[in-house]
């Protein structure tokens, strides 16, 4: 069985100026979803906080023994189908690590985070 990749939406990102009721990063959950319906897309889930609040829209991926990537300065109408194109690289991957070329640009500029594979410690005498 594969290990599940996790696509993190930040869904309290507002951005600066933004004062539609319905933040940004709701409505980039929403249009992520929407994008997803219906395709092998990874798993999304809504959080409430990425911490990340300067560089709103916030996202990060994630899947078991491999990189955890955070991004950020996601524009909520219109980066659905990039994201999702990026995670599907991403899902592609052994380690997570998404060669910088082949990237989408707004991975290789919006990237906040890049945090190592969790790993147990080793028993050792």
């Amino acid at each position: 069985m594969p290990d599940e990749t996790i696509l993190y939406v930040c869904t309290t990102c507002r951005a600066e100026g933004d004062t539609s009721e319905t933040r940004a990063g709701a409505r980039l959950l929403a249009a992520l979803k929407q994008q997803a319906a219906g395709t092998q897309a990874p798993r999304i889930e809504g959080v409430e906080c990425l911490s990340v609040c300067k560089r709103p829209c916030t996202v990060a991926v994630a899947s078991p023994g491999r990189w955890t990537y955070v991004y950020g300065d996601l524009d909520a109408e219109a980066s659905a189908q990039t994201i999702l194109a990026g995670i599907g690289l991403y899902a592609g991957t052994a380690d997570g690590i998404v060669p910088w070329r082949e990237r989408p640009e707004a991975f290789r500029k919006g990237v906040v985070a890049r945090i190592p594979p969790f790993t147990r410690p080793t028993d050792t005498p």
